[in-house]
């Protein structure tokens, strides 16, 4: 590995001090950074390096297990730190960070910061010469809030920065079920001759969360769940689980193969929105054995009129030879029931039951990405009794990746991704044209939603969505996998 420094902008946020923060100490409790590995710590806060590892400290350990804590990994942890305090939109607060600069060693910056901040920041990277020797430059979702946005957020960032040199995140793509998905699909044989059309029923993609805004309101109601979520993590997924083999697992290649995807998905317009997408709102209800408000009594609430969804579902189609026919049902929404987020692939019966008196069950594969990450195949089998000669039953034939392995937790997205970015790797991360033909789709579908006038449904808090997601799938005969 190349001698690295780190400069994280936005040090002091949420996300830095529970997710950024966390990976970074793991993966030098395992010996995987850079040798005289620095990280700068960029923020507003008017403090000293101490005041801010000490206050940072604290809140890591209440976001990494007690067990995988030790004062010795921390303290060296620690020695990687300068804090730095700089306002980003001014590239004078920036000089003492261009005098910690070398120009000898690989600059990797991090931009954990609004995407509003991603333009200026650039700007006032290059004014204050922090540009020079190798720069990489890694950015966080959401890459705009539209098309135009996303096209105006690339090029000011594509100014200074290669295409080669730039690293946008989708976390879903560092977690090891994911990658784990790009093995099953193109190392065995048996799964890969049947990912078609032919043998394939439908494919089911479900992201549920049991949070709600979590005091993020003001931000929030400008995007919605189908800008936050559908636009990037769930539009990742189904590109994974469609995307032709690609030539090699070079970023190049992989992305190619991406592309080809989002470009053949069947665009939702005006004359279909109606009958492919459901939009809904969470109300009060029950979560987690609690209480909880309505989306428009959250705290800090501005518009009590609200129409912004939380939940979203969508019957899509990829107008290709291997998937044509083949349906992909997609939901994503807060306060649902459970924290999970899983890929369902749905094969066709058997065309002729020889087995009389019982049901023509079809196999499916779960890939599980959250929670217990692993792979369960469902197989139909003999019931084991004397009573019913044929009885069958579904068995799950279940890989528990942390079961399987000899590692006593499975790595963090962030942890890949963070070692990616160091090693120059970037097949794990999101190219422009992928973001921009994800936005194209997007648009079309969200301005459908607009003209149509498709009103968010309010559901339960706690519940699967609203009853109208349900009517979804089952006006097709099937039903979503609980």
């Amino acid at each position: 590995m190349q001698p690295t420094d780190l400069i994280i902008f936005g040090a002091s946020g949420d996300l830095s001090a529970r997710k950024l923060f966390p990976a970074l100490y793991h993966l030098s409790g395992c010996e995987l950074l850079p040798e005289s590995f620095r990280i700068a710590a960029v923020a507003r806060d008017d403090v000293q390096t101490d005041a801010f590892l000490s206050r940072l400290k604290e809140r890591m350990q209440s976001a990494i297990n007690h067990t995988h804590w030790s004062e010795e990994r921390w303290t060296k942890f620690a020695s990687y730190f300068t804090y730095i305090k700089a306002d980003f939109s001014d590239a004078k607060n920036l000089n003492a960070l261009s005098k910690w600069l070398d120009d000898t060693r690989v600059s990797l910056f991090y931009l954990a910061t609004p995407p509003s901040l991603f333009a200026p920041i650039c700007d006032n990277l290059s004014s204050a010469d922090c540009l020079t020797g190798d720069c990489r430059i890694v950015l966080e979702k959401p890459i705009g809030e539209d098309l135009a946005s996303s096209e105006k957020v690339n090029e000011t960032v594509g100014r200074y920065f290669p295409e080669g040199s730039i690293y946008r995140i989708d976390h879903y793509l560092g977690k090891e079920t994911v990658q784990n998905l790009l093995v099953l699909r193109f190392a065995n044989r048996f799964i890969n001759a049947q990912w078609d059309q032919s043998c394939i029923d439908h494919v089911q993609i479900t992201v549920a969360e049991t949070v709600g805004i979590e005091g993020r309101w003001s931000y929030y109601d400008k995007v919605g769940q189908l800008r936050d979520m559908v636009q990037n993590h769930l539009m990742q997924l189904l590109c994974l689980v469609a995307m032709e083999p690609p030539n090699s697992m070079s970023a190049e290649s992989i992305r190619d193969e991406k592309v080809k995807i989002v470009k053949a998905l069947r665009p939702i317009d005006v004359d279909t929105v109606a009958d492919h997408v459901v939009r809904g709102q969470y109300g009060q209800g029950w979560s987690q054995g609690l209480s909880v408000p309505s989306y428009t009594e959250e705290e800090g609430c501005t518009n009590p009129e609200s129409d912004t969804e939380t939940f979203v579902a969508i019957k899509a189609h990829i107008d290709n030879w291997r998937w044509a026919g083949v349906p992909f049902y997609l939901r994503t929404g807060k306060r649902l029931p459970e924290k999970m987020t899983e890929i369902v692939i749905t094969y066709k019966k058997l065309p002729h039951n020889i087995f009389s008196g019982g049901d023509n069950i079809p196999n499916s594969l779960v890939i599980r990405l959250q929670p217990n990450e692993g792979i369960e195949m469902k197989m139909v089998a003999k019931k084991q009794t004397l009573k019913d000669k044929l009885g069958l039953v579904t068995h799950d034939l279940n890989l528990d990746f942390l079961g399987s392995s000899e590692m006593n937790r499975i790595p963090d997205a962030y942890e890949r991704l963070f070692l990616d970015a160091i090693n120059g790797d970037q097949s794990l991360f999101v190219g422009r044209s992928e973001i921009e033909e994800s936005w194209r789709w997007c648009d079309t579908l969200i301005r459908a939603c607009q003209l149509q006038n498709i009103q968010a449904k309010q559901y339960h808090a706690g519940s699967w969505g609203p009853a109208k997601a349900e009517l979804l799938i089952e006006k097709d005969g099937r039903s979503w996998h609980e």
